[in-house]
């Protein structure tokens, strides 16, 4: 066994595996080879994610990385497959989808758990339909970074291993060039994939499906409160309250940072609450409460103001799937009705930090709503609003003005946040070093992020990536691995977008 000095392995041979997805009966994929690049290059590798699954930074550059996660060979211990699922799309039952560009190479045994290693962009599968299954420069990058930088955030996601790319031309818009990524997630399984057995009233399937779910992810369900075995609908139920949950509090989290997923189908929620599938995402600069970030969303579904209630509407399809198999309608929709108020403790709770509240009440609704109606009709940026608030505790609040066109209407909001701080003490053993305005305006800025992944960001990233140069993915990873301390000399990542980001689009060719 090669190990280096971090007791990290040097050598792919060396990774444990357990494959629990491929297990399952052959209905649930199809066992195929990637079609890999041509003459691939490592762009960038993850050092953060490989330590997850024992690799050491050596491992990275070895030629044994480059063929398996380019896709010329198979991971050492692994089998190969693509999932089947199926989905709404855009709020109509496509029927069967699936993994039309994507390879699960295998599930690697971690040092913290366990890690299924997909790559996105590694040729046709029998799902594609009438795509080609590869993946562009630009929409790889895109995701590399994202699902780092939502990490950064303390947002569940998917993470991101490695970034191969080639000068195999790939048709969109116009031609571009191919790229493969490699995401990782304890699992990849979907709303959707239950969606597929319960369409096709295969109720054995479902249920195997089901268990299997519960029993690697959920085995907590299998327990009644008393500490008895839940039979099947019991363990069924609190497996979706449970998922309710998760949803819910994704959903504070991504309303909380302004994140747009931009395609919230079925197929792209995760059965584990983790955000899944970064397409044409963004993260919003000019705050709008009906933000699209998706061009392709005409009729502004997946807008920021809706993904909530879009994410319940999931969650309807899901138990609907579940009915199969429980039979109560009454006891499955008594569980999705906990998601609202689950959503808006976790929301409040969010914003009540991002505010510098301490103690939520009920009439803060008000102020934060206030809030956001001003940014909304004034325009101005949602990330450095809330981060110039802590500024503005401190005494500094000519940034935060700056930010609006009519300075003194948010003067006037900032002096009801200030009295409503003033009832919201500092607790005195707190403050036995700093004023309490510092450690409030500290505690603001340990939750309002200075750097976020801007369309325009990831647009430099990906100018540079197309000649061949990873720096700025590198200086990216770096600041948003670390979102909420300041970096001297990165001043310009943290400032207002420059003026041609405002032509940046995104959709689902991304």
């Amino acid at each position: 066994m090669t190990l280096s000095t971090s007791g990290l392995h040097d050598d792919l041979s060396q990774l444990r595996l357990d494959n629990s997805f491929a297990a399952l009966p052959s209905t649930f994929y199809t066992r195929l080879q990637p079609q890999g690049l041509t003459q691939p290059r490592l762009l960038h590798a993850n050092e953060q994610a490989a330590a997850l699954i024992g690799l050491s930074p050596r491992a990275l550059q070895s030629e044994a990385f480059l063929r398996v996660f380019s896709g010329q060979q198979p991971l050492p211990g692994g089998d190969t497959l693509a999932a089947v699922y199926s989905g709404h799309q855009f709020g109509v039952w496509a029927g069967q989808l699936g993994d039309g560009r994507a390879h699960l190479l295998g599930e690697v045994i971690g040092l913290e758990g366990n890690w299924e290693l997909q790559l996105k962009g590694a040729g046709m599968t029998p799902y594609s339909r009438m795509g080609d299954g590869r993946a562009v420069l630009r929409s790889s990058v895109r995701e590399y970074l994202a699902s780092e930088a939502m990490y950064g955030l303390g947002i569940p996601t998917t993470r991101a291993l490695a970034l191969v790319v080639s000068d195999d031309p790939v048709q969109r818009e116009t031609v571009e060039t191919a790229a493969i990524v490699t995401r990782m997630a304890p699992s990849f399984v979907r709303f959707g994939s239950f969606e597929h057995w319960a369409s096709r009233k295969q109720p054995d399937e479902l249920r195997t499906l089901v268990n299997y779910v519960i029993d690697r992810f959920y085995p907590e369900c299998r327990q009644t409160p008393t500490g008895e075995t839940a039979d099947e609908k019991g363990a069924i139920l609190r497996f979706l309250d449970e998922v309710t949950r998760r949803t819910a509090l994704l959903m504070a989290d991504w309303q909380a940072v302004g994140f747009c997923h931009g395609v919230m189908n079925t197929d792209n929620m995760s059965i584990l609450g983790l955000t899944l599938d970064y397409g044409p995402y963004g993260f919003m600069d000019t705050f709008q409460l009906d933000h699209i970030c998706n061009h392709s969303d005409t009729q502004g579904r997946y807008a920021w103001n809706r993904q909530p209630s879009v994410a319940l509407w999931n969650l309807y399809r899901l138990a609907s799937s579940l009915h199969t198999l429980v039979p109560d309608g009454d006891a499955l929709r008594a569980v999705l009705d906990r998601y609202e108020a689950q959503f808006i403790q976790a929301f409040h709770a969010r914003m009540a930090k991002k505010l510098g509240i301490q103690h939520w009440r009920p009439e803060d609704e008000a102020l934060l709503d206030s809030l956001l109606k001003l940014m909304h009709d004034q325009r101005a940026d949602f990330t450095l609003t809330f981060r110039r608030l802590a500024d503005a505790v401190r005494g500094q609040t000519q940034g935060f003005q700056d930010l609006f066109i009519d300075r003194a209407a948010a003067q006037a909001w900032y002096e009801q946040l200030a009295a409503r701080h003033a009832e919201d003490p500092i607790a005195e053993e707190s403050a036995a070093d700093d004023a309490p305005a510092q450690i409030r305006a500290n505690a603001m800025d340990a939750v309002n992020p200075l750097y976020v992944l801007r369309n325009h960001l990831a647009e430099q990233a990906i100018r540079a990536a197309k000649e061949g140069d990873a720096s700025e993915i590198e200086t990216l990873l770096t600041l948003l691995r670390d979102p909420y301390r300041a970096k001297p000399g990165y001043e310009s990542y943290a400032a207002l977008p420059p003026d041609w980001a405002g032509g940046i689009e995104v959709s689902c060719s991304s």
